[in-house]
C-alpha cells in the first residue's frame, strides 16, 4: 500500500486532533491544564484511560509475544495472570489510594509525601516518577514510531531522528495549551479507534481463515498459543510471580504515577473516580483478552501464509516476523487497504494517549513539585503559564533524545523491557507511599532518603543478574518491583523514628 496515502490519515488524524484541542482548550488556565478545573466526566475519564494504560505497546508488543518463545515453548497467553494482578491492584488504588488522594485535595499525588514526611521526601518521590514516567513513554513512543517511520516515512526518504521530531511536535501542539481538560477528550477518540482498529482486525482473520471464535481457539490451542499459566516455578514467566508483580505493577504505574492519577483526581468527587477506576479495570481485562486472542490469530494467519519457524525465528518471506514486527508486518503487507489504514488508525491512536497525557504529567509535576509554581504567588498567571510553556517544550526535547537511545538499544519485545525497567524505577515510590500508609513512623527530612531510594535499586540489580547462580536456578522476573519496594521500606524503617505523640 503506498506510503504517501497511509502518510495523508496521519496527518488528517492529526488535525482531527487538533481541532479537538482548539475547540476544549479555549478559555483554559492553568488549573485546566494540571488537573482540568477538576471537573472531568468520569465516564470519559475511565473510557479514555484504556487508551493511554494500553497504549501502542499493548497494540504491538502484546499480540507479538503469543508465539514468541520462553525457552523453548511459546509464550502464549502467558501474559494475561498480569492482567489479573492489574485488575487486583485498581481494586487497592480505588479503595485505598484514591479516598487518600482526595482527603489531602491533591494536585500532585507527591504532596502526600510532603505532607507525612517532609521536602526531602516529596522532592524524591517527584524526581523519581519524573525518571520512570520519562523512561517508560519513550519507550512506548520509540515501539510506535519505529512501526510508522520503517513502513511508511522510511520509504519516503525521512530520516529516522526527523519522524521521531514530526510526531513529537504535532503532540506538543495539541497539548500546549489545555492540558488534562484537553486530553480526556483526546483519548476518549484515540480509545476509540484503537479499539476499532483491533476488533475490525480479529473479524477479517476470522472470515478469512473461516474460522468461528470457538474453533479459532481450537487451532490456537493445537499450536500450543493458548497456555496461560507457566508452572515453572524457576521461570521468570511463573503464573504467581506474574499475578503478584501484575498487583504491585499496576499499584505503582497506576497508583502512584501523576499521569494516570491527575485523570483520576479531575473528576468531580471520589464517588466517581472510584466508578471510573473499576468500570476501567473491567474493561481493561477483556481488551487485554482480546488484544491476546487477536495475536494468537496473527500466529495463525502468518502460518497460513506460509511462515516457518525456524528454531526461535518465524521465517515469511525471508524475513523474521515473531514479536513486534508480527502486527505491522501482516496489516500493511497482507490485509486489504481498508484494514491497513484502520491498522495505521489504530496505531497512532495507541502513540498518541501514551505520549500526550505524558507529557502533560512530566510538566505539570516539573512545575508544582519540583520548582513549586503554583506556591509562587508573586508570579503572575501569566509569569507561571510561560514558565509551564518553556517546561513543556524541553520536556518533549528530552523524550527526542530518549527515544533515539531506545533505537540504539533495538530490544525485539519492547513490553519486557519497559516491566523491567519499571521494576526499578517504581520500586522506590512503592516503598514510600508504604511506609508512609502502613507505618506511623516519621522521617528526618534529609538527603539520607533520597540515598535509601537510590540504593534499593542498585541492590535490586545485583539480585537480578545473580538470583539464577544464588538461589539455584531462580529466575526474577516482574517481581522485582515488589522486592524493590519492599527493600526501600525496609531502609526507611532503619532511618525513621517514632511519631511523636502530641495530647
Amino acid at each position: 500500500m503506498s506510503s504517501l496515502l497511509l502518510f495523508t490519515f496521519v496527518i488528517g488524524y492529526f488535525l482531527l486532533l487538533l481541532g479537538v484541542a482548539w475547540r476544549t482548550s479555549r478559555h483554559s488556565n492553568n488549573d485546566s491544564f494540571f488537573i482540568g478545573n477538576r471537573n472531568s466526566n468520569w465516564m470519559l475519564v475511565a473510557f479514555g484511560m484504556i487508551g493511554t494504560s494500553l497504549s501502542g505497546v499493548t497494540f504491538v508488543s502484546v499480540p507479538g509475544t503469543v508465539g514468541d518463545f520462553a525457552g523453548d515453548v511459546h509464550k502464549g497467553f502467558g501474559y494475561f495472570p498480569v492482567v489479573i494482578g492489574n485488575f487486583i491492584g485498581y481494586l487497592v488504588i480505588g479503595f485505598v489510594l484514591l479516598p487518600l488522594y482526595y482527603r489531602l485535595n491533591l494536585t500532585s499525588i507527591y504532596n502526600y509525601l510532603d505532607k507525612r514526611f517532609g521536602r526531602t521526601a516529596y522532592k524524591t518521590g517527584a524526581l523519581f516518577f519524573i525518571l520512570s514516567r520519562t523512561v517508560g513513554a519513550t519507550a512506548r513512543l520509540y515501539l510506535v514510531i519505529n512501526v510508522l517511520h520503517f513502513f511508511i516515512l522510511k520509504d519516503l526518504g525521512v530520516p529516522f531522528v526527523f519522524s521521531v521530531f514530526v510526531i513529537l511536535l504535532m503532540i506538543l501542539l495539541y497539548t500546549f495549551e489545555g492540558g488534562v481538560k484537553t486530553i480526556v477528550y483526546t483519548d476518549t477518540l484515540q480509545t476509540t479507534f484503537m479499539l476499532l482498529g483491533m476488533g475490525v482486525c480479529i473479524v477479517y482473520i476470522l472470515r478469512h481463515l473461516d474460522l468461528s471464535f470457538g474453533s479459532a481457539l481450537q487451532a490456537m490451542d493445537e499450536k500450543s498459543f493458548t497456555a496461560i499459566f507457566n508452572t515453572d516455578v524457576k521461570s521468570k514467566g511463573y503464573f504467581l510471580k506474574q499475578i503478584v508483580g501484575g498487583i504491585f505493577i499496576m499499584i505503582a504505574m497506576t497508583g502512584l504515577d501523576q499521569e494516570m492519577m491527575q485523570k483520576n483526581i479531575s473528576v468531580r468527587n471520589l464517588g466517581d473516580s472510584q466508578k471510573n477506576v473499576m468500570v476501567f479495570s473491567v474493561i481493561l481485562v477483556l481488551v487485554n483478552f482480546l488484544f491476546l486472542l487477536l495475536g494468537g490469530l496473527l500466529y495463525l494467519f502468518v502460518l497460513h501464509k506460509g511462515a516457518v519457524y525456524e528454531g526461535h525465528r518465524l521465517m515469511l518471506d525471508g524475513r523474521n516476523v515473531i514479536g513486534d514486527d508480527l502486527f505491522p508486518t501482516l496489516a500493511l503487507h497482507a490485509m486489504p487497504k481498508a484494514v491497513s489504514i484502520l491498522f495505521i488508525i489504530g496505531l497512532i491512536s495507541a502513540l498518541f494517549p501514551s505520549a500526550d497525557g505524558a507529557l502533560t504529567a512530566l510538566t505539570s509535576s516539573f512545575c508544582i513539585d519540583i520548582l513549586g509554581l503554583r506556591e509562587k504567588t508573586g508570579l503572575s498567571e501569566q509569569q507561571k503559564k510561560r514558565t509551564r510553556m518553556t517546561v513543556h517544550i524541553s520536556f518533549t526535547v528530552l523524550f527526542l533524545f530518549c527515544i533515539m537511545v531506545f533505537k540504539w538499544i533495538n530490544n525485539k519485545s519492547i513490553i519486557y523491557v519497559i516491566l523491567e525497567l519499571a521494576g526499578y524505577t517504581y520500586g522506590p515510590l512503592l516503598g514510600l507511599f508504604a511506609f508512609g500508609i502502613l507505618s506511623r513512623r516519621t522521617l528526618r527530612d534529609n538527603g539520607v532518603v533520597t540515598v535509601v531510594c537510590l540504593l534499593a535499586p542498585l541492590c535490586c540489580w545485583f539480585i537480578s543478574k545473580y538470583s539464577a547462580q544464588w538461589f539455584g536456578g531462580f529466575q526474577i522476573g516482574i517481581e522485582l518491583l515488589l522486592i524493590n519496594g519492599v527493600l526501600t521500606f525496609l531502609g526507611l524503617l532503619l532511618i525513621s523514628k517514632r511519631a511523636v505523640v502530641t495530647n
